[in-house]
């Protein structure tokens, strides 16, 4: 090629001509990939700066699926929460009846005085003989009866001496033969009232010993019913926390949740579970014969049922404080790779309506640069027409 003579003209044509030709081919590549910055080549600062924003947006972009894991974990958590809710307040309801039941035994246990003697009555139990001021009537403790004392003043009217008794859950009442009877309420219906004595100087009236409480056999066996209908929800609330589970994390179950928001690991959040089967929960199954007798076994679980119920309330609001966390940050890492992608798409991406408008540009250009190069030529072919 550099044998061949061309004139000035024809050269600064032919360079011209080229020049277009590379620019329409930018232009052109710029329209089909829709960048403008396709390589390091083509603006170094922009295609590093761009290649860092996406990765960036991507290494968020993969964190995202764990993230939603978490929120899902979270909610099935929250999910036995609601539902061990339900068996607690089920299991309520259960030693409720029990409550409304009818009393479990036809005959209490009550224990007689000797008879009462002289001016002894409802009014006053003071007589100076049955009762004297300053005496002092024990209950022994006995099973789920605590012990009782009570210390007679000058005078002690019936109603004084029930007020007193009714913390070891006795009443008193005189009956037609003129003797103080102390009787169990029904909340210790199933006890045996234990030995009681009069103090150091007693007066004449004694007590025998009590007679123990005949079972309702009917009644029994609706309360041993209720019991199995308890085990039966305690069963549940133990299986119930051990399938409150996502993809093999349990926090009703003892496993923990640690989830990572950002890139570099620095933005965390620990979640630490918790063991609620019903013995974390502190419930227990009841046994048959032994529960359930009377008034003060159903407030006994009733007690330990709320107990548990204010527990999963406070674990239910922690469980939702952290679901809110995550949920926050999920949105803020979908609209943050938004961010990044879009900074990244400013410096890389072309304006289809520029491109478009230099492509035909230099389309024309390169069509008047043919035809500038066919006239640099003309001079020569005016040669070659008088050598013919």
């Amino acid at each position: 090629m550099s044998g061949i003579v061309l004139s000035a003209a024809v050269r600064q044509n032919l360079l011209s001509l080229q020049s277009t030709a590379a620019l329409l081919a930018t232009t052109q590549n710029a329209l089909a990939t829709g960048n403008k910055v396709n390589s390091a080549l083509d603006n170094p600062t922009n295609f590093f700066t761009a290649s860092g924003l996406n990765n960036r947006a991507s290494d968020i972009n993969n964190l995202l699926d764990s993230i939603g894991n978490g929120v899902q974990v979270l909610q099935a958590a929250n999910t036995g929460i609601t539902s061990l809710q339900k068996l607690v307040d089920t299991a309520k309801s259960i030693a409720n009846q029990v409550l409304q039941a009818p009393t479990g035994y036809t005959t209490k246990s009550t224990s007689t005085s000797t008879t009462l003697v002289g001016t002894a009555s409802a009014a006053n139990l003071v007589d100076g003989v049955g009762f004297k001021a300053g005496q002092t009537l024990i209950v022994a403790a006995n099973g789920s009866l605590p012990a009782v004392t009570v210390t007679f003043g000058a005078t002690e009217s019936l109603t004084q001496l029930n007020t007193s008794l009714a913390a070891g859950n006795l009443t008193a009442s005189i009956n037609s033969s003129n003797q103080l009877v102390i009787t169990t309420t029904n909340d210790a219906a199933s006890s045996t009232i234990g030995a009681i004595t009069t103090g150091a100087t007693p007066g004449t009236t004694t007590f025998g010993a009590a007679t123990p409480p005949v079972a309702d056999p009917v009644s029994q066996a609706t309360r041993a019913s209720l019991v199995g209908q308890y085990n039966n929800i305690i069963t549940q609330i133990t299986t119930t926390a051990q399938d409150s589970s996502f993809n093999g994390i349990n926090l009703l179950n003892g496993d923990n949740l640690k989830l990572t928001f950002d890139e570099t690991a620095k933005s965390t959040l620990n979640i630490t579970g918790v063991t609620y089967n019903a013995g974390g929960l502190g419930l227990s199954s009841l046994t048959v014969g032994t529960d359930f007798l009377d008034n003060n076994s159903a407030n006994a679980a009733l007690t330990v049922l709320g107990t548990a119920s204010t527990t999963l309330r406070t674990e239910a609001s922690a469980l939702g404080s952290n679901l809110s966390v995550v949920q926050l940050r999920q949105d803020f890492n979908k609209n943050l790779i938004n961010v990044l992608q879009t900074g990244a798409s400013n410096l890389t991406l072309a304006d289809a309506n520029e491109e478009a408008a230099n492509s035909q540009a230099l389309s024309t250009r390169q069509s008047i640069a043919v035809s500038a190069l066919s006239l640099a030529n003309q001079s020569q072919q005016s040669v070659l027409q008088l050598l013919r």
